[in-house]
């Protein structure tokens, strides 16, 4: 029996355990951590977002330019085999209505520990408190431990040590400049799916904090996206700013700042808009009048007056088409993008160039690579553990096929 080192115990890495231990290797997946899955089950603390419904075509979209690099992986095990999989340890799926996919737990701890039963029956090892620090002279994989530096001998490797986002949890990209070492490229890592921050007048930050912008269109440059954002102390986060955190992000980075366009009523053109805030004011505050004619929210409202106070010109001095032309496109300026250690996930990693169509490492034979520490980056929907669970299992394939070649060779 072959002995297989994965390092790394989240879902990439507990999946390459799982197919190779199916195959027939023996397997110990070592994590820096007292135990496995502690992002994994991070994740599921607002209800585990395994996967997503939508057809293959409009699913691999979403890794961008990534997505012909793990076309094959994500084929090999689609979305389907994701639930199908959960359900072997018990935990049924259902389809929400915005077509994201969840355990009926609709967490992650029972997945994780019916998961783990299953890999223990099935002969894989742990060892925790085990941080990888490299290879030492004789080519041995070393650790830090407790009990002090210790070197492991591996027929072969699976590094799954994901990004650099929640490194309390794990996750701090310390493998980069190991591997940088042996000549392996890597794109530095930067947030992804990310908050942005925005300075907020001290009024607008006390008052809207917290608060949730619903139902609104984001735009920034030619992509728009529909959904939710949320007013926070330091700047703007949620589903809709993730989903356009690569196009923010490179936007800030590049240019120092970056407007976002946000449309407060995206479902009413500028004439209808005009129309309905042409009538008279009366005695009504401004807010009022806005609130009632316009159904904007309070935090909207702000928003605007925020804009307002920008533009140098009181919102009270706007005539009724200047106010409907703002509703729809409320510049808001960001200044930044929110820490990595605070994102949801990392952008950046391994580039696929030094990867072969087994996710082994070409410069290091017998060394493979999965999950969240190759470079892409997708938004959240189900799409970030979907590609973890499929590079997982494509790399746990290719050890046992370069495993098997090198002993006929």
């Amino acid at each position: 029996m072959t002995d297989v080192a994965v390092i790394g115990a989240g879902p990439a890495g507990l999946m390459a355990a799982e197919v190779l231990a199916q195959g027939g290797a023996r397997v110990t997946v070592y994590d820096a951590m007292p135990s496995a899955g502690r992002k994994f089950l991070m994740a599921g603390r607002g209800g585990l977002n395994l996967t997503h419904s939508e057809p293959l075509p409009q699913f691999m979209a979403r890794y961008r330019e990534a997505a012909p690099k793990l076309q094959a992986a994500v084929e090999a095990f689609p979305p389907d085999a994701l639930r199908a999989w959960s359900e072997t340890l018990g935990e049924t799926t259902f389809v929400g209505s915005s077509g994201r996919v969840f355990p009926k737990a609709f967490k992650a701890s029972p997945l994780l520990r019916a998961w783990l039963r299953r890999l223990d029956a099935g002969g894989v090892r742990f060892a925790f408190r085990h941080r990888w620090t490299g290879w030492d002279g004789e080519g041995r994989l070393a650790f830090q431990t407790p009990e002090g530096a210790h070197a492991i001998g591996a027929s072969a490797t699976v590094l799954a040590l994901g990004g650099a986002s929640w490194p309390r949890l794990g996750s701090d990209g310390g493998w980069v400049e190991l591997l940088a070492a042996k000549g392996v490229a890597v794109s530095k890592l930067r947030p992804a799916n990310s908050g942005f921050t925005v300075a907020w007048s001290d009024v607008f930050r006390d008052r809207f904090e917290g608060q949730p912008l619903k139902g609104v269109a984001l735009t920034i440059g030619a992509h728009t996206v529909r959904g939710e954002a949320m007013i926070t102390r330091s700047g703007i986060e949620g589903g809709a700013i993730y989903a356009l955190s690569a196009e923010l992000r490179e936007a800030v980075l590049g240019l120092g700042q970056a407007t976002l366009m946000i449309a407060l009523r995206p479902d009413l053109d500028v004439a209808a808009l005009t129309t309905r805030l042409s009538g008279t004011r009366g005695k009504q505050s401004l807010a009022n009048f806005l609130r009632k004619a316009a159904q904007l929210s309070p935090v909207g409202i702000g928003l605007m007056q925020e804009a307002a106070i920008a533009s140098g010109r009181p919102l009270a001095a706007f005539s009724a088409a200047e106010l409907a032309h703002l509703v729809n496109a409320v510049p808001v300026q960001l200044t930044g993008v929110a820490p990595i250690d605070r994102a949801i996930s990392t952008a950046g990693g391994i580039t696929f160039d030094e990867l072969d169509e087994h996710f082994m490492l070409r410069k290091l034979p017998g060394v493979f690579a999965a999950g969240e520490m190759l470079d892409w980056e997708a938004p959240t929907g189900g799409y970030l553990l979907q590609a973890s669970f499929a590079t997982g299992a494509a790399a746990g394939r290719g050890v046992l096929g370069w495993l098997d070649q090198s002993q006929k060779s």
